[in-house]
Formats: structure tokens, C-alpha cells, sequence
């Protein structure tokens, strides 16, 4: 039994693979402030299905991985995701039984907690970042949310990850 639940456990990791692959696409800078948090967006949804498999390592880990991609300084979307996953693993429950235009609100909230985590960051080392790139970024989240969670709930379905 123990053997099969980690067989399947590659489909958490492509899963997360993918979403960093869709964060690195490069866009044209005037699309590129309503690129969702692909990686904030997996996070959350694997730490609301699978809370005993997906918590505040993972996430910590993905931020480093995105602290590199992104070229910034490191440390600051570990903290931001680890905030994120700490935050989605203490309310798991109740976010997972409202319906998805309501766990889009609490993805609105959660995805600029992360962006004001960022910024803050970013406003201590002295780099300038528009309040409104942010809010357009959680508001592109926002809308995708419902993709994202159908998307990942039907492989979680599909090849029985648990």
C-alpha cells in the first residue's frame, strides 16, 4: 500500500514541474503582469486535496526554485510560499467545501498575501514594484482558479494520488 502512494507521487511533482515550466514562458511585457501564480495556484490546491503530503516544505521549496528562476533575491517567494502553504494547510477545511466562486475569493487573499510578501521584500532591498501589477496578477489567479482546480482534481482522479 505504502509503495503504490509513492509511485503516484509523480503526479504531484509533474504537477508542480508543469506550473514552473508555465511560469518561466516568456510574455510580452505587457501581458506579463496578468501571468497567474501558476506555482502559488498548485501549491494551494495539493495542500487543500493532500494536507498530509503537501505542507510548508514543499512550499518552501518551490519558493526557492521560483527565487531562482525569477533571478531575485533568495529567500523571498520561500517565504512568501511557505506563508501561503502554512496559511491553505490551517484552513484546508473550510475553503474545500465552499464553492469554487467562493475558494476564488480566499485565492484572490491568499495570492496577495504572497504579492505583499513580495513587495515588501522588494521594498526593504529598494527595487520598485506597482501595487497594481500585483492586483492584476491576483486577479488573473482569481479567474483561473476554477481551470486550475478542475484540471488538478480530475488527475488526482484519474490516477487515484493520495
Amino acid at each position: 500500500m505504502s509503495l503504490t502512494q509513492h509511485r503516484r507521487g509523480w503526479v504531484i511533482t509533474f504537477s508542480f514541474i508543469i506550473a514552473l515550466i508555465l511560469t518561466m514562458i516568456p510574455l510580452p511585457s505587457s501581458v506579463e503582469i496578468f501571468r497567474p501564480e501558476w506555482v502559488t495556484l498548485t501549491l494551494i490546491y495539493w495542500c487543500m486535496a493532500l494536507p498530509t503530503r503537501v505542507g510548508v516544505g514543499v512550499g518552501f521549496t518551490l519558493g526557492l526554485f521560483l527565487d531562482v528562476i525569477r533571478d531575485t533575491l533568495l529567500g523571498q517567494y520561500a517565504l512568501a510560499l511557505t506563508l501561503v502553504a502554512f496559511i491553505t494547510l490551517h484552513m484546508h477545511q473550510r475553503v474545500r467545501v465552499f464553492p469554487l466562486w467562493q475558494q476564488a475569493m480566499s485565492i484572490f487573499i491568499l495570492v496577495m498575501l504572497e504579492s505583499v510578501v513580495v513587495l515588501w521584500v522588494k521594498g526593504i532591498i529598494g527595487e520598485s514594484v506597482s501595487f497594481w501589477n500585483l492586483m492584476a496578477t491576483a486577479g488573473t489567479s482569481m479567474v483561473v482558479w476554477p481551470f486550475v482546480y478542475m484540471v488538478l482534481r480530475h488527475v488526482r482522479r484519474t490516477y487515484q494520488v493520495s
